[in-house]
């Protein structure tokens, strides 16, 4: 592979997401999690792709993919980026779900799912959280218990982003209680349409229902269904987030991008006590975009502080929008949605509170904070 190579990759990735057939296809921008109303678009927009030779970039040939480099991969989730387009589906079926297929499916789970998914055929979500198991995922409660050929799943999931209009889901459950927490769970690949699987839409305080809540009353799953071994889905499902890192340059490019519009806010004409706010939230988000720029390929080091940066880049960037409208804009308008929305991010994705542990523990080396029964008085 060569530079001259690569050029022509991106240069061709240009051209087609330029190109008026493709624009005239193309969802904006909607980000990793299709919305749900827009289901159809999206799979439309991935057949598209598929069509073209954009899907699967760096999946094998074999599996309905492109063959090529990881270094293909994240030229096109920048060019996707710069035109404003979705770089795929979903990023839970084209990234968590297909990688982990790839990674550790039997030949016959990755004949029977990849290339139907690169083709949006099957739309998948992600069965990991629960109410009482979100940021320590490793508390999960439901069970898979073995019946013959066949799982009984019993329990309930929660902010499933999509799971409404989802073909299947990445599921972790507990087949084996006794074991200690990390262990004795294990990876299945759920079909959302069997009997005794429920899914309710979760109505946020924004109007909208992107989230739904999932339970299982005595849910019957073939025994291939199981992805990986028994019994060790805890490191399947860190191998399928670490598949969640995507691309260092696609993230620049979209906080190049809220930075623009940001600087832009009120025209010049702010109070001086909010332009010193403005200046202040500017000159933060250029400091994520510079340290993201200094990562190495490769290196995810720096991930959750650009994480943790972004979302109370964020939240802060919303509060002063509001701020600048003045009262009226909590009447409605633009200003107050985003208002509302923006404390998802401070959780979606990971918490700011465990991106802070991360960056304590692993970045700096500080101590592990104590298990919550530790901190009790």
């Amino acid at each position: 592979m060569t530079v001259l190579e690569l050029d022509a990759f991106r240069a061709r990735a240009r051209a087609f997401l330029a190109d008026p057939a493709t624009v005239a296809v193309a969802p904006h921008d909607y980000g990793a999690i299709m919305p749900p109303e827009l289901v159809e678009e999206g799979r439309s927009w991935q057949r598209h792709l598929y069509r073209h030779g954009f899907a699967g970039i760096s999946w094998p040939t074999e599996l309905g993919g492109q063959g090529l480099s990881p270094e293909h991969q994240s030229i096109w989730l920048e060019e996707a980026a710069r035109a404003q387009h979705p770089p795929y589906v979903n990023m839970v079926g084209l990234v968590l779900a297909g990688g982990s297929i790839m990674q550790f499916g039997s030949p016959e789970q990755q004949l029977r799912f990849c290339d139907a998914t690169l083709r949006a055929d099957i739309v998948w979500c992600q069965l990991f959280s629960e109410p009482g198991a979100g940021s320590d995922l490793a508390s999960l409660a439901t069970r898979a218990e073995r019946d013959g050929d066949e799982w009984v799943v019993n329990g309930q999931k929660v902010w499933s982003s999509g799971a409404s209009i989802s073909d299947y889901g990445i599921l972790l459950a507990r087949t084996n209680p006794a074991a200690p927490r990390h262990r004795g769970i294990s990876f299945f690949l759920c079909d959302m349409k069997r009997a005794g699987i429920e899914v309710r839409p979760l109505r946020q305080m924004t109007g909208g229902s992107e989230f739904d809540e999932v339970f299982f009353t005595d849910a019957r799953l073939p025994a291939d269904a199981l992805l990986g071994p028994l019994e060790e889905g805890w490191r399947v499902a860190m191998s399928v987030l670490a598949n969640e890192r995507g691309s260092t340059g696609a993230s620049v490019i979209g906080l190049e991008r809220r930075l623009e519009a940001l600087a832009g806010l009120g025209g010049g004409a702010l109070p001086p006590v909010l332009r010193d706010r403005l200046a202040r939230l500017v000159a933060r988000g250029q400091t994520f975009r510079l340290g993201a720029l200094r990562s190495k390929a490769g290196d995810t080091s720096h991930a959750p502080v650009t994480k943790l940066g972004i979302s109370e880049l964020g939240f802060a960037a919303a509060d002063l929008r509001a701020d600048a409208a003045g009262a009226v804009s909590m009447l409605g308008g633009s200003e107050a949605g985003q208002l509302v929305a923006a404390p998802a991010g401070r959780i979606a994705g990971g918490t700011s509170q465990v991106q802070r542990n991360i960056i304590g523990e692993r970045l700096l080396g500080l101590p592990k904070e104590p298990p919550a029964a530790e901190q009790r008085p």
